[in-house]
C-alpha cells in the first residue's frame, strides 16, 4: 500500500492544475533575490555569483554566495551567514578555492578578503588590514591579493574609541555617499604575500586609487586614480599602472582631458589575454560631466597610445575580451534596451549578441570563450544566462516565484515637443479597461544621464495590482540617445527636460487613460 500510495503522488500532481497566478503585493518586494558579479572558474565550467535578499528580522539587505555548474546543475549556496556579507567572488588561478569580501569576523574586523574552498565549507581570513578593504584582486601566480584600503586609523583588531575624536578635513569634497565624512585618510592600492602576510603599500599620496585588476601576466596591476593639484575638484580620472612590488613607480597611462574609467560607470579595466593592451571606457572633455556617451577605448599598455575601436555614440559598459584578443564584448546602451554586444577591434562592427526589450546589467567570458551574461526584463529581475548561438540558456533565476504572480508588461509609447520625437513606457493596471481612467503615477529618473529601459521595476507592479497607472518619461538630457540629446540640458535643468515631462503626462491625459485629477509624481536623485 505504500508503495502504491507513492507511485500514485506524482501522477496526482501532474494531473492538479497549476495554481491561479495572483497579484504582486508589497509583501513581494522583501521576497525579491537580486543577482550581481558572475565569475568564471578558471576552466570555464561552473560561475560564483553574489545574491542579496531582505534579512525582514534586521531590517537592511544581506549578500551571500550561490555557485552553479555552467550546464545548469549543482546550483548551490555556499555561504549562509544571516548577520554578515560576502560578495566580489574570485576563483583561485588553480580552481580549488574562491576568495571574497567579507564583513564578517567581529565588529572590530571591518570588511575584509577571506578564502574558502571552491565547492564551499569553512572560509578563512586573508587580510588583517585596519580599515575596511573595498576591492581586490588575486594574482595570476595565486601568491598574493592586490587590495585597496584606506589609510587605517588604528592596528587590525584595536577596538574603536567609545568617544571618537572630531573629524578635521580641509577638503573641497569633504563627504561622500556611502562613505561619510571625508578626511586625509585616502585609499591605496597594497600588495599581500599570502604565504607570509606582508603587506606593501604601493601608491602613497594624496589622491585615491579604485577599481584595481592584476595583469594575466602577473607584472603590472592597473587601477583608476584622479591625480593633480587638487583631485576633489575635476573629473579626470586616469588609468596608472605599477609593478606589484614595494617600491615599484606608478605610471599613468591614459592622459585624455577627461574621464578616462569613471568609477561612476561600474567598470574596470580589463587587460587583453597577452597582457599588452587595456579595453577601458572614455568620457568626453571634463566640461561636459556625464553628457558625453562613454565610449570604449583600447591604450597600449607600453606605449600609451589610445584608440576608440566603435564611435557609435552610445555608452558602452562592462568591457571583457575575447580569448583571441581580437574582440570585446561590452554592453551597449540603446534607446530602452542595453544589450550584450561583440565589438570588432579591426573593423569597429557592434553586433548584439541579446535581443528583445531586455536590460543586461553585467557579463562574464571564459578562458575557453564561454558566455554568462546578467540581464532581465519589465516581466523578471536579472538572471544569469549562458550565451549560446541558439539564444540564452537560464543558468541561475532566484526569482521563480514570479511564475506565478499576474504582472503588468511595460509598454512603449511615443509623442512629440518641438519636433523632437519622445518617449515613455506605460504600466496599466491588471484589470485595465479601455476608455477608463486612472489614477496615475509619474516615475521621473535621476541621473540626469540615465533613461527608463526595458527593466523590472518591482514597484511598479505593485502599483498596477492596486488600480493605478505608471508612466515613465525619457526627457532630453537622459542617455540611450546620444551626446546631442543628453547635452540639451547642459546648464540648464527644469527647463527644456521639465517641459518634455509636463508634454508626456498631457499625452497620457489626452489617450483617456490618465484621470487629471488624480496625478501623483515620485522618483529618484
Amino acid at each position: 500500500t505504500i508503495i502504491v500510495l507513492v507511485l500514485a503522488c506524482p501522477a496526482r500532481a501532474a494531473d492538479a492544475p497549476a495554481p491561479t497566478p495572483t497579484r504582486f503585493t508589497p509583501q513581494d518586494l522583501a521576497r525579491l533575490v537580486d543577482l550581481t558579479e558572475p565569475a568564471f572558474s578558471p576552466d570555464g565550467h561552473a560561475i560564483v555569483y553574489t545574491a542579496t535578499s531582505a534579512n525582514i528580522a534586521d531590517d537592511k539587505s544581506q549578500s551571500d554566495l550561490w555557485r552553479v555548474d555552467f550546464d545548469g546543475s549543482h546550483r548551490v549556496r555556499l555561504t549562509i551567514t544571516p548577520k554578515f556579507d560576502e560578495s566580489r567572488a574570485q576563483w583561485s588561478p588553480d580552481g580549488k578555492s574562491i576568495a571574497f569580501l567579507s564583513d564578517r569576523g567581529g565588529e572590530e574586523a571591518d570588511t575584509q578578503v577571506w578564502l574558502m574552498p571552491a565547492n564551499g565549507g569553512e572560509a578563512r581570513r586573508l587580510t588583517k588590514f585596519g580599515e575596511s578593504i573595498s576591492d581586490f584582486a588575486w594574482s595570476p601566480d595565486g601568491k598574493r591579493i592586490a587590495f585597496i584600503g584606506r589609510d587605517p586609523e588604528r592596528p587590525f583588531g584595536a577596538k574603536k574609541p567609545k568617544q571618537p575624536p572630531p573629524i578635521v578635513t580641509e577638503r573641497y569634497q569633504f563627504r561622500e555617499d556611502g562613505t561619510g565624512y571625508l578626511d586625509s585618510r585616502r585609499n591605496h592600492v597594497y600588495v599581500l604575500d599570502i604565504a607570509t602576510g606582508k603587506t606593501d603599500l604601493l601608491t602613497p599620496g594624496a589622491h585615491d586609487e579604485q577599481l584595481l585588476t592584476w595583469s594575466p601576466d602577473g607584472k603590472l596591476l592597473a587601477y583608476v586614480t584622479k591625480r593633480g593639484v587638487d583631485p576633489d575638484r575635476h573629473l579626470n580620472y586616469d588609468i596608472y599602472v605599477v609593478e606589484p612590488k614595494a617600491g615599484a613607480k606608478e605610471r599613468q597611462l591614459t592622459t585624455f582631458t577627461g574621464s578616462d574609467l569613471d568609477p561612476y560607470w561600474e567598470t574596470r579595466p580589463a587587460f587583453s589575454p597577452d597582457s599588452t593592451q587595456i579595453a577601458y571606457l572614455r568620457s568626453g572633455e571634463d566640461k561636459w560631466i556625464y553628457y558625453t556617451p562613454w565610449q570604449l577605448a583600447i591604450v597600449d599598455v607600453a606605449t600609451g597610445k589610445e584608440r576608440i575601436p566603435a564611435d557609435i555614440d552610445r555608452c558602452f559598459t562592462k568591457p571583457r575580451w575575447a580569448p583571441d584578443g581580437k574582440s570585446v564584448y561590452a554592453l551597449v546602451e540603446q534607446n530602452l534596451v542595453t544589450l550584450l554586444s561583440r565589438i570588432d577591434l579591426a573593423d569597429g562592427k557592434v553586433t548584439p549578441l541579446t535581443g528583445g526589450p531586455r536590460f543586461d546589467y553585467d557579463l562574464d567570458v571564459s578562458r575557453d570563450g564561454r558566455i554568462v551574461v546578467l540581464g532581465g526584463d519589465d516581466l523578471h529581475p536579472y538572471q544569469i544566462s549562458a550565451v549560446e548561438p541558439e539564444g540564452l540558456r537560464t543558468l541561475a533565476d532566484h526569482n521563480a516565484f514570479l511564475a506565478h504572480r499576474q504582472l503588468a508588461p511595460a509598454e512603449v509609447f511615443h509623442y512629440t515637443r518641438d519636433g523632437v520625437d519622445l518617449e515613455g513606457l506605460i504600466v496599466k493596471p491588471l484589470d485595465y479597461v479601455e476608455g477608463r481612467r486612472y489614477p496615475t503615477i509619474v516615475r521621473l529618473h535621476g541621473g540626469p544621464v540615465y533613461q527608463y529601459s526595458r527593466e523590472f521595476m518591482p514597484d511598479w507592479q505593485v502599483y498596477a495590482a492596486n488600480g493605478f497607472v505608471v508612466v515613465a518619461l525619457n526627457p532630453r538630457g537622459g542617455s540611450g540617445r546620444g551626446f546631442d540629446f543628453a547635452k540639451a540640458i547642459y546648464a540648464d535643468w527644469g527647463n527644456v527636460d521639465a517641459k518634455d515631462v509636463l508634454a508626456g503626462v498631457d499625452h497620457v491625459v489626452a489617450r483617456g487613460i490618465a484621470d487629471p485629477a488624480r496625478l501623483g509624481v515620485g522618483g529618484w536623485s
